[in-house]
């Protein structure tokens, strides 16, 4: 399985939260393959979506405040039944700072919400580069996650 963080937005120099995500980016591999890819607008995403050459075809999961909120064990749970379907390609991506349009939530296979508050790109890759990390842990019976 593979897997792309991407996100619309510019990269920045500052970006203060890169090197943890970068950490968590390095735990996740020898888990699936995995990417941080940024893009600029919505339409450049979907593109890339497009053009992935698997088996099967990507499954687009967009994180967005109206979409399913998950706990880890829940996140872990559904990764791991795509993971062991074949799913070879799973792309979550962190939307424009406007929010998605509405023709991009119909295209996605998901809409998953990491809660209503609204986070900074890279505070969000963060938060969601650890929990693919958590959720990995938690299907390998690894005690990085103890339930708490």
């Amino acid at each position: 399985m593979n897997l792309t963080v991407a996100f619309v937005a510019q990269r920045t120099r500052n970006d203060l939260f890169g090197p943890a995500t970068d950490m968590y980016l390095d735990r996740i591999a020898p888990y699936a393959g995995i990417e941080a890819v940024a893009f600029r607008s919505e339409e450049a995403l979907f593109a890339f979506v497009t053009r992935q050459r698997t088996r099967t075809s990507a499954w687009l999961v967009l994180l967005d405040s109206r979409g399913k909120a998950l706990s880890s064990e829940e996140l872990a749970a559904w990764l791991g039944v795509r993971r062991d379907s074949g799913q070879q390609m799973v792309v979550f991506a962190i939307g424009p700072a406007g929010g998605w349009s509405d023709q991009a939530r119909r295209q996605a296979q998901m809409l998953l919400s990491m809660g209503p508050m609204t986070l900074p790109h890279e505070l969000a890759r963060l938060v969601l580069t650890e929990q693919i990390y958590r959720a990995f842990t938690i299907l390998s019976g690894h005690p990085y996650h103890t339930r708490h």
